[in-house]
């Protein structure tokens, strides 16, 4: 029989960068005692985004958010500024990253690789409060 759950993920982010979610999505998954089944996530703001990337190297995460940088840095050759000179470019790197996931959950467990993480891709410079809508549905 079908079962399905929702949960909200709050995170408080430091300012620009990646917080690394996925113990704590897996933890939500045992609890509901889904063994099979489909798990989506979707970062409720326009400024952050989600990703799955290397969890291993920290080296990744630090050229990831470099290349962001690059390509949508910050600068006045934006119209829209209206929280500050990180707004657009925060909008344009969450359009880049995008704002869901869907993983597929076998055994009690996401059917991520090895060396996969799932990332919350804060874009802004100053700290937030994000949240993350989960769902999971299976049996």
């Amino acid at each position: 029989m079908m079962h399905q759950f929702q949960h909200t993920i709050i995170v408080q982010t430091q300012g620009s960068g990646l917080t690394e979610i996925t113990e704590e999505v897996g933890h939500w998954i045992s609890e509901s005692g889904i063994r099979d089944g489909l798990l989506t996530l979707l970062c409720r703001h326009t400024s952050a985004s989600l990703l799955i990337n290397e969890n291993a190297a920290p080296e990744v995460r630090e050229d990831l958010l470099r290349w962001l940088q690059k390509l949508a840095p910050e600068g006045a050759h934006y119209v829209h500024d209206d929280e500050g000179p990180d707004d657009m470019p925060a909008h344009l790197k969450a359009a880049l990253t995008g704002v869901n996931l869907t993983i597929p959950v076998a055994g009690g467990r996401m059917r991520l690789g090895t060396w996969q993480g799932i990332y919350l891709a804060e874009h802004r410079a100053r700290p937030h409060r994000r949240e993350i809508a989960l769902h999971l549905l299976g049996e």
